[in-house]
């Protein structure tokens, strides 16, 4: 996590002067002029106290270079709105502890209490390697538990397994997944990605056909025909800021972790884009309504039907992009949200 706000900070202060160029950032009816930061808080929080779309925040953050490390915000410090000589308005932040220099030693905030742009904990568990999407082909090509020693039909930790189509390879650590849910798009049927949930981890003990590897961890039994993967192959993006996506992105909810048949805040969708359709960690996008077809019983006309106009329900912020979809999180819902609901730039 300490990396993750790391890489992010870097990322903020990178789109900061891109963003400059942008649409005006709209404040919030009844804003604040101050906030003193708690603990809990988010900077997506924070900055929905101030702008109406509080995803632009990288847009206005100003940085003070007198203040040390003035893009990490801590618990206790005040952030101040104020106006350049535009009057375009920016936010900076006041310590509200100052740091205090013992020479030759330096007591610093750890890193660890500086607030996080969005709630991590809602994500933690997709930002590793615990799931991935597979394209058909890569799960086709994927090496399978072929057998155990012992003939166990089930495995965990400790357990001997023999695998098939390990090509020759210097890589020793894998990690050993289970085919699940098949996302498709929602209008062709055509299949966008296989799901695959986290079994465990294997070292390889001897090269052949099949491999012979041991399973050194286990969160789940693990199967004859489980797929594994290299460790360190599939891995998240460790940074992303919220920022608009392409213009004309249109795309729609394809699923939800957990199957609920309502959505609400901090819950993880899938979305029916992907790397493909330019899409990246941050990218935020608002959900719709979609819009019904009613019959206009006014019309002199008895058939004439009106297609209702869609409606903002919410916005999703991507965080892992693959190929074809994308896992994001809710982070607002003005109202409920729903699979099949669609999703467009902000």
């Amino acid at each position: 996590m300490h990396a993750r706000i790391l890489s992010w900070i870097l990322a903020l202060l990178a789109a900061g002067a891109a963003a400059a160029a942008g649409d005006a950032v709209a404040l919030r009816d009844g804003h604040p002029e101050r906030y003193v930061v708690r603990r809990g808080d988010t900077l997506w929080d924070i900055a929905s106290r101030f702008l109406r779309d509080p995803w632009r925040w990288p847009d206005i953050w100003h940085i003070n270079p007198q203040i040390a490390n003035p893009h990490l915000i801590y618990p206790g410090d005040e952030i101040l709105l104020s106006f350049d000589a535009e009057g375009r308005p920016q936010l900076t932040v006041r310590r509200g502890r100052p740091t205090v220099k013992l020479s030759p030693r330096v007591r610093a905030t750890p890193l660890r209490e500086a607030i996080p742009p969005i709630p991590f904990e809602a994500v933690r568990q997709f930002l590793d390697e615990s799931r991935v999407v597979l394209s058909r082909e890569e799960l086709e090509r994927a090496p399978y538990i072929v057998e155990s020693l012992d003939g166990h039909l089930v495995n965990g930790s400790g357990n001997r397994i023999y695998v098939r189509s390990i090509p020759p390879t210097d890589r020793l650590r894998y990690g050993v997944y289970r085919p699940g849910r098949t996302f498709t798009d929602p209008d062709t049927g055509e299949i966008l990605g296989h799901e695959a949930l986290f079994v465990g981890t294997a070292a390889l003990q001897r090269v052949g056909d099949p491999a012979t590897l041991v399973l050194t961890h286990t969160v789940r039994e693990a199967l004859i025909g489980d797929r594994l993967l290299p460790v360190g192959e599939e891995r998240s993006a460790d940074t992303f800021y919220p920022h608009a996506p392409p213009r004309g992105t249109r795309g729609r909810i394809i699923a939800v972790v957990d199957g609920v048949s309502q959505i609400g805040q901090y819950q993880v969708v899938v979305l029916d884009l992907g790397r493909t359709d330019g899409i990246e960690a941050g990218h935020v996008l608002a959900v719709h309504r979609a819009g019904g077809t009613v019959r206009d019983v006014v019309s002199p006309e008895p058939r004439e039907t009106v297609r209702l106009p869609d409606e903002r329900s919410g916005l999703v912020m991507v965080f892992r992009p693959f190929e074809r979809v994308s896992y994001a999180l809710v982070m607002e819902a003005e109202r409920p949200i729903h699979v099949l609901d669609p999703v467009t730039a902000p």
